[in-house]
Formats: C-alpha cells, structure tokens, sequence
C-alpha cells in the first residue's frame, strides 16, 4: 500500500468517525485531574490524546481541574492524572494515559457513554441483574498489551449498564506501578472486584459479569434457559465425568440431550486439588479438569445447572420434572454419583484436599516417605493401605473394633505387608493448620485418648450412592444399594440407565467416562432398536 492510498484510509476511516460521533445522542463530559504545578509526561500524553478526540466532534465536553479542586474532593479523586467519564452519570474513572492500545479502549469507553447503552448481550445483562450489592472494579492495563482492551471494555459496558452498583477504574500499571505492585499486577489484564482478584487475562462478556456476580474467577459460563419445557431424546441425570461425556457421545450419535445438575459440575472431582495420570495429564487440578469437560460438553449439549430432578414419569415419553421446568425424553440416563462417607469429626471438611483425602490411589504419591492414617476395616480401606505401602507411604491402619471386616485374604496380605493396625481406635479430631499435623484417636473400649503426628488422612469407610431419585422411579438396586443394571448400563425399567459411580465399581475418573461412553452408545443402539418391546433384557436382578 502506498502512502496516498493510505492517506485516503486514515481520512476515511477519520471521516467514518466524525459521522458515529455525530449519531450519538448524549454528550461526553470528561475531566482531566492532575497534581497542581506537575505536568509529567502522563499528564501531556492524557491531555494530548483528549484534545485530538475532542478535535473530532463536539459531543465530548473536555475540561482540566487540579487535585485542590472541590470536583476532585467530590468524587474522591487523589491520583495524577485520573481521568472522569460522564462522572455525573456513570463510575468510570482512568488511572494514568489512555495511549497506544488503550487509546482503543478510550474510543470504545467514549462512544459506549455517548450512546448510554451497554451493549451487552442479553446473557450478560441477566448475569449483572443479578448483582444486589456494589461492585468496586479495578482492571489494571498497560498501554503495550493487545488483550487488554477487551477486558477493560467490558468493565466499562458493565458500568453502564448497572451505575447504581457497578464503579470502574482502569489503571495504567506504567503510571501507578505502586498500585500494580500492592495487587501483585504485574501481568495484565487483571481484574480485582471488591478487592478480590476475579479474573487474569481477557474473556468473553459474560465470563467477566459473571465473575463480578460471584466474587470469584471463573473460567466457565452455562448460558441461562428459561423455557417451562424442553424437549430432547435423552436427559442426563448429574453433570460428573459420567454424565458430561454420556452427554457428548450420545449428542455425536444424534441424540439430542441435556445435562441436569442440581450441583456444581464435576462432582467430586470438581473438589479434588490435583487429579493424577488422567490420561494426557501426568497430574491437573480437579476444577480444571472438570471445566475443560464441561467446556467441551458445552460445545455439544445443553447444561442445566442448579436444577434438581424431582421426578421421572414412565409415560410416553418420559417426562422428568425438574425445580425449574418439565422435560420430555425418550430415555434417561442416571449419572448421579456416589460421595464418600465421610467420619464427621472436627478438622476433616476444613483439612480436606489438604491431607485429609478419599482416594489413595489420586493422592497416595504425594506422601511417600511420610506417615498417613487409613481409616477403615473393610476390603477398600486395607486395598488402599496396601495401595499406599507399595507407593512408599509409611501407613498405619486405624480401625474401631478389634477384627477387620476385609476378606480374609486381604488380612493375610496385610500382615505380610508389615502394615500396622491400630485396633478398638476411632479418629477423634484431625488437627493442623494449613495441612494436616496431627490426629487425635480414641480408644473405643477404654475411652483413653491420645495425639499421633501424622501427614495426612486416607479415609476408606465406605461409599453412599445418590439413590434418592432412583428409589422413588421405581429402579432395582444391588445388595450394596447402587444402581443394578446389565453389562450395557441398562436397569429394570425400559428408558432409564445408569452409568459412573451410582453402578458401584472402582471410582475412578477414567471409569466412570468410560462408562458414560458405554451408556450413550447403548442408548443410541436402543433407540433403533428398544429391547422393551422384543422382550430382549425385559429386566434387570439384583446384584451385588
């Protein structure tokens, strides 16, 4: 391109611009404080960028006032320079000099005022109508980043659209270097809201109202669907591993389907510190994990979280009530979980993830060469003792009577392991600070109590399945209470399966996606072809 050619693109574009300004129906007061007898080379910068909008169109109403000012005393302005946008109408204040890629955001900032309206999209708008209380926002820029606009900008829309609860203030970290130190920003964008760091890195509209809402960073975003019924071919009961790649499968094999999950998604996993050798992963935060799932599900299915299932009806089809709204579907899919029994003592939910663990087999390498309790009498609690032992954990059996409940050969592999068991001894209170410290046991026949310096909890006492739903549809269970099903995941009533932890099994993540896959792809097949009505399977016995 040559220089007049683009000449004749800068006068254009100039030209477009003068028109847009022109368009817009409300004016643009901005003002420019700054420390009296100071004129630093933010202060000319922010004055010069100013002046060469103002050049553009009278709608902007540029005025200069020093930090004495009685307008700095009134909106609390003590920083040079600040910049103030429509301050009587909005909170939008800039620490610092809208120059090189923040002179984008200014544009932006400019005609969003101008206009009076957001322009956030309506999945946006319905996340910030949400917010009842105020939102003091900070995004910390810099005028060399290209990802910052974008998050800036949506601080700005945000202030827009809800003033009475949302202030922004955009910092320059090259003009306030101390205030990026104090936050610790010194990568950008960041984005503190109340003083809590709510996001790093530049995201979509609604991910950052979002994050204001909850007052915490969040990385995944369900869009909201109000209609009283929907119509799918399959409903998937729990949003775990199980359920999220049932979802995925199934929609790959044409089924229409949605995800039901009255709970966080992910489930168990979603609380799990660090997840170890999932395949691809050597190890990845549980919450992580869990949001690349439902972000990939998300893609394919539609998630209905915060919504609990409250029943099934065996009509033609089914129609799952829900705490929001009807479903029709042509089968269900039960991915409810199982959670761990927990000992319900003292310090165990507050230490949990933190020495306290439910899964030797996820966090038994993280101990090696330091001593850990195993809570239980049963096959799994010796399984995992001996589990740890063979990691190179120094382990120590705790158990409350005075005879295991294991199999018998499980006690023989015990004894030759060299594994110690403390007999008649119940786990009183955990005890530490940031992780666990120490354990106080109590004898069971005795009453004596005493404190033993241990790393951490593996607690083995057993599963409790989330039955609930399947009892009240009428669904057979094992001698164990989970769900009885087939090899293919079916159970006694045509149209309801079941797949992950309610079936039983290892409890394992790369179990249950496993036979979240296996579930979809059975029900795709039953589709074709219903076993219910060539009697084929007609039930399901119970097993143990």
């Amino acid at each position: 391109m040559d220089a007049k050619t683009s000449e004749m693109g800068a006068e254009g574009f100039m030209r477009q611009l003068r028109q847009t300004f022109a368009s817009l129906p409300n004016d643009i007061p901005v003002y420019l404080f700054a420390r009296p007898g100071k004129d630093d080379v933010f202060v000319q910068a922010a004055r010069q960028v100013m002046r060469a909008f103002r050049e553009l169109t009278d709608k902007i109403i540029f005025r200069e006032f020093d930090l004495t000012h009685e307008y700095a005393r009134k909106w609390e302005v003590d920083r040079s320079p600040t910049l103030l946008i429509a301050p009587e109408r909005f909170s939008i204040r800039w620490l610092g000099a809208p120059m090189g890629e923040e002179s984008k955001t200014l544009l932006e900032t400019l005609l969003i005022v101008g206009m009076g309206d957001s322009g956030l999209g309506a999945q946006a708008m319905a996340v910030l109508r949400k917010i009842d209380s105020p939102r003091t926002v900070q995004v910390f820029v810099s005028p060399s980043c290209p990802y910052c606009p974008q998050e800036a900008v949506n601080a700005v829309r945000a202030a827009v659209a809800r003033p009475e609860v949302v202030a922004v203030t955009l910092v320059d970290i090259q003009c306030n270097p101390d205030l990026a130190d104090r936050y610790h920003a010194q990568s950008v964008p960041q984005t503190y809201a109340n003083d809590v760091l709510v996001g790093r890195g530049a995201r979509s509209e609604e991910l950052f109202c979002l994050s204001l809402q909850k007052l915490e960073p969040v990385t995944l975003f369900i869009p909201d669907n109000d209609a009283p019924l929907v119509e799918t071919d399959l409903v998937v009961v729990g949003g775990g591993p199980a359920g999220l790649t049932a979802g995925i499968y199934a929609e790959r094999s044409g089924l229409k389907t949605a995800v039901v999950e009255k709970g966080a998604l992910g489930g168990q996993v979603a609380t799990t510190p660090v997840v170890e050798n999932y395949p691809g992963f050597t190890n990845v935060g549980g919450k992580t994990l869990v949001d690349m799932m439902a972000s990939h599900a998300l893609e394919y299915v539609s998630i209905f979280q915060g919504e609990e299932v409250l029943s099934v009806e065996q009509e033609t089809p089914l129609v799952v009530r829900t705490s929001r709204r009807l479903f029709h579907a042509k089968a269900v899919l039960l991915a409810t979980g199982a959670q761990h029994r927990l000992l319900g003592v003292p310090g165990e939910q507050r230490l949990s993830g933190r020495g306290v663990s439910y899964c030797a087999t996820c966090d038994g390498p993280l101990f090696k060469g330091r001593e850990v309790l195993m809570v239980g009498g049963g096959n799994s609690a010796v399984t995992e003792a001996l589990h740890l032992r063979n990691m190179g954990v120094q382990v120590v059996l705790v158990h409350r009577r005075d005879e295991l409940r294991a199999q018998d050969y499980l006690v023989k592999i015990l004894e030759e392991a060299d594994i110690s068991v403390l007999w008649n001894t119940q786990v009183a209170e955990i005890r530490g600070d940031e992780g666990v410290a120490s354990v106080l046991l109590e004898n069971t026949v005795t009453g004596e109590k005493t404190t033993r310096a241990v790393s951490g909890v593996f607690v083995a006492i057993g599963y409790a399945p989330s039955v609930a739903l399947a009892r009240k549809i009428g669904v057979d269970l094992t001698d164990d209470g989970f769900v009885a099903h087939d090899g293919k995941h079916r159970t006694n009533i045509p149209g309801v399966y079941a797949a992950g932890d309610v079936e039983g099994g290892y409890k394992q993540i790369v179990t249950a996606t496993g036979q979240g896959a296996a579930a979809a792809l059975t029900i795709f097949e039953d589709m074709i072809h219903p076993y219910w009505r060539t009697g084929e399977n007609a039930g399901v016995k119970k097993k143990a």
